[in-house]
């Protein structure tokens, strides 16, 4: 949790929060609940307060009383900063959101941005921008693009990888910290902040420029904080110029035909899926590669780069 969300604004609760954390840490999951709950007895708006004693009591085997602390975070914070609904929908309780709260991803990365590079590359093994800047080496043997957009660009980690192969190149990212990253890298011609959960017209910026002026549309890691892809094929359809590419990466949803959400609160795309999607869109597969693209909690995450062709 971030400082802003971490103080109840009252000292005694705070000091409860805190204990029932450090019972959290030594294993003790059904006292932290226990004063968790204590504290949320004194202040009993405290929406973070809720989310973190639903965790406690999921984590202690008592899955109805997680729901029931879940429903609570979200009638006191509805537009759901903390992704309550997610959570419900792991748990069985809600059906799956074809879309994560836009403010919950906003908050995730906006708080993630200082460590992002560092987090990612050193600790977790996070290679999607190597391997997808290798496969478009790969089919385009060194060609130069005339205008790159990068969607969810994050700090630049792919930006920094197709600079010197792109004569004009552009990001848009929903996370005003991590485009104040990618500026400080100063790789981008133009950067500028952008919801990929929205149509292009609702989206505002995609709406408002230029259309098919991409011959390379990426996006590096991102359609993971997406369900339902239709609004960033329609996206990226109206940016690519007819013949442009598109190079993007999902975690691999293995079997089956539509999106699934993850415990990480991530959501995977099976290759059919994608396949379908490319095929409303008027894309042809050029590559697909299968390959682990990062780790989490120790274990290898398993994912899918795609390089696909708009009809000329």
């Amino acid at each position: 949790m971030t400082a802003r969300q971490l103080s109840s604004g009252d000292l005694i609760a705070d000091r409860r929060a805190d204990y029932a954390k450090m019972l959290a840490e030594s294993g003790d999951h059904q006292g932290a609940a226990e004063l968790m709950a204590q504290a949320l007895e004194l202040v009993p708006n405290w929406a973070a307060g809720w989310f973190r004693l639903a965790d406690y009591e999921e984590k202690s085997g008592r899955k109805e009383a997680a729901i029931a602390a879940l429903r609570h975070t979200l009638r006191l914070s509805p537009e759901d900063i903390f992704g309550a609904s997610l959570k419900l929908a792991l748990l069985g309780a809600s059906d799956t959101p074809e879309q994560p709260p836009s403010t919950y991803v906003e908050q995730l990365f906006d708080d993630y941005a200082e460590r992002f590079d560092q987090a990612l590359v050193e600790k977790l093994d996070y290679s999607v921008p190597e391997k997808l800047a290798a496969l478009i080496e790969r089919a385009t043997d060194g060609h130069k693009f005339r205008h790159v957009t990068d969607l969810g660009c994050g700090t630049g980690l792919f930006g920094e990888r197709i600079r010197s192969r792109a004569e004009f190149l552009e990001g848009f990212d929903l996370s005003v910290n991590m485009l104040a990253k990618a500026e400080g890298k100063a790789i981008y011609d133009r950067l500028g902040r952008a919801d990929l959960s929205l149509s292009p017209v609702d989206s505002g910026v995609f709406g408002e420029l230029a259309e098919a002026r991409a011959d390379l549309v990426s996006a590096a890691d991102v359609l993971m904080y997406l369900g339902n892809l239709e609004s960033a094929f329609s996206i990226t359809d109206r940016l690519l110029a007819p013949g442009g590419l598109f190079a993007f990466s999902v975690e691999d949803g293995a079997v089956g035909d539509g999106f699934v959400l993850r415990p990480s609160l991530r959501y995977a795309h099976p290759q059919s899926y994608v396949a379908s999607l490319c095929a409303e869109f008027r894309l042809s597969m050029i590559e697909i590669e299968r390959t682990v693209i990062r780790m989490d909690a120790g274990l290898p995450i398993a994912g899918i780069l795609f390089l696909a062709r708009k009809s000329a």
